[in-house]
């Protein structure tokens, strides 16, 4: 099947090739353009993905939200889920793709960050 040019997921696997193909070297040019703002809030974005291992945010993924590392479940989702009943093991078996491990930096992440979560959380319930 071919996914139309302008259709949202062309766009969004756009993005992603994009990101997934870009090298440091690539980057440098576009780096050292940004104004001062804009090379804190990369440095911040930067220094935010080292601290949480297995878990990322990309702006344009996800919405921007946390997620695991290399997919698109965003943290907020599992924490819904949780909250609604589901254990681990209902978890794992719903998402055969994720490990313990993954589950485990998520709920560290989630506590953390609790407030962020619970914002996504209600976002995304009232839509």
């Amino acid at each position: 099947m071919q996914i139309a040019s302008s259709s949202p997921l062309a766009e969004s696997q756009k993005k992603d090739d994009f990101s997934k193909s870009m090298k440091l070297q690539e980057l440098k040019p576009f780096l050292l353009a940004l104004d001062r703002a804009e090379k804190t809030a990369a440095i911040a974005l930067l220094a935010e993905s080292l601290a949480w291992p297995g878990i990322e945010k990309t702006p344009g993924v996800c919405g921007g939200n946390a997620r695991i590392a290399g997919t698109r479940i965003p943290v907020w989702l599992l924490v819904a889920y949780r909250q609604d009943g589901a254990s681990d093991a209902d978890l794992l078996e719903a998402y055969p793709n994720l490990s313990q491990s993954d589950l485990a930096n998520v709920w560290v992440y989630a506590e953390s960050h609790s407030e962020e979560i619970a914002a996504a959380i209600a976002l995304n319930e009232s839509e």
